[in-house]
């Protein structure tokens, strides 16, 4: 690297810190050895990720993986849905060329296969190492450790159901973690349908190595964020958690997969609807309202000048940032089944490929207005004495984990 791109790394990792300043509850108790824990983590991990021989091996392997789960649900999904046009000068289009019946279908099979790897302790296994990490480095309980390290396998609301019993119990703190980790991670389940999304965009990049490396860089750096937002010291500890007990059989986890897996295709398609069609509507008052100032004015022009800075940052440089920060904006205020199609269909030298991967980091998270709304009625579901707590603590989990990401993001930059 050279001194400049050194200095803009410095800079970065200081002013995404500050940023979360001015959300903290009493910023004269913040403990900076979890900044540096966290940060220090995030390096360490991005270094055995990224770069040792084996590990990347094995991605590999699991990118052979992803290859015959993408051909697996194309072949079902061609059983229920696919009647492929008869030639190519037809105007009819097979079903399975839309988003509806050609990308969601992957939500579902993985889905069941992620509740599978769940019940036979495969899962269960890597997130106890992850929690076991997290509960030793930042001086949180066992429950949220568990709770907040499952996210990078399972949803953010089938996450926090390992740790039911315990949620009543929870600090506001640890509500903030829990829900900063949910927000601040892409779940198992939704990976491959966003693979699908973007080969075209990084052709010669393993994207199931990207989306794993940044669920788990985003824990450590979601705790982090946390601990500076909310810094007490009251955790709960139990001995008693445990991740080997959500499915009673095989058949129980395809099934239960699967159901799990049909709803969160349902909700990701009906909220794309409803946002895009709001964003369609925006677009047009903007445009209304600028026609008479001659300014052609979007709501991914304004949201980009709104994140630029934080995307520079992230470590893009300037002449780029405007670009990034739209992405980042509309992944914030929609979500990322919006923003990453926006990135896959960027003209080619828009971005750099550095720049591309980095806010392909940043984008790799749930961090959105409608993700509150969902972990607020799930995990308040499961606790209802809590709601007002969850309520409370929502909005800094939600800068928390779009800075988490953020900050991911610009620790892959220096190893790119």
């Amino acid at each position: 690297m050279s001194y400049f791109n050194i200095l803009h790394t410095i800079i970065g990792f200081i002013g995404l810190i500050i940023l979360a300043v001015p959300f903290s509850e009493n910023y004269k108790d913040i403990k900076y050895k979890y900044i540096f824990y966290g940060i220090l983590s995030q390096i360490i991990l991005a270094a055995i990720l990224l770069k040792l021989p084996f590990v990347i091996s094995f991605f590999e392997v699991l990118g052979n993986g992803v290859t015959i789960l993408q051909n697996a649900t194309v072949e079902g999904a061609s059983f229920v849905f696919g009647y492929p046009p008869t030639d190519d000068s037809s105007v009819y289009r097979s079903l399975l060329e839309t988003f509806a019946f050609g990308v969601l279908p992957y939500i579902i099979v993985m889905s069941c296969i992620a509740a599978i790897l769940w019940y036979w302790g495969v899962l269960p296994f890597i997130v106890n190492i992850i929690s076991k990490g997290c509960q030793k480095l930042f001086n949180i309980g066992g429950p949220v450790g568990l709770g907040s390290a499952a996210n990078v396998f399972i949803g953010q609301v089938e996450a926090p159901l390992l740790i039911k019993p315990f949620i009543s119990k929870l600090s506001n703190k640890e509500l903030l973690i829990l829900m900063t980790a949910g927000m601040a991670t892409v779940a198992g389940s939704v990976m491959v349908a966003l693979i699908t999304i973007l080969e075209s965009q990084f052709p010669n990049q393993n994207l199931i190595q990207h989306f794993l490396t940044a669920s788990i860089l985003s824990i450590p750096a979601a705790i982090m964020y946390a601990n500076i937002m909310i810094p007490s010291d009251t955790n709960t500890n139990s001995d008693n958690t445990n991740t080997d007990r959500v499915y009673k059989s095989t058949m129980d986890a395809i099934t239960t997969g699967t159901a799990q897996g049909s709803n969160i295709a349902v909700s990701v398609g009906t909220i794309l609807i409803a946002v895009i069609a709001l964003v369609y509507i925006v677009n047009s008052f903007l445009g209304f309202i600028g026609g008479y100032f001659g300014l052609n004015l979007s709501i991914e022009l304004l949201l980009g000048y709104i994140f630029a800075p934080i995307t520079w940052l992230m470590g893009i440089p300037w002449s780029e940032a405007l670009i990034a920060g739209e992405l980042l904006g509309i992944k914030t205020t929609l979500n990322e089944f919006v923003a990453y199609p926006a990135l896959a269909n960027l003209e080619d030298g828009v971005l750099s490929d550095r720049s591309k991967l980095i806010t392909f980091y940043s984008l790799c998270g749930f961090a959105n207005f409608s993700s509150v709304g969902i972990l607020i009625s799930g995990i308040g579901a499961m606790a209802p004495e809590r709601k007002d707590d969850l309520i409370k603590v929502s909005f800094k989990a939600l800068v928390a984990a779009t800075l988490a990401s953020c900050m991911t993001g610009l620790v892959v930059g220096i190893f790119i």
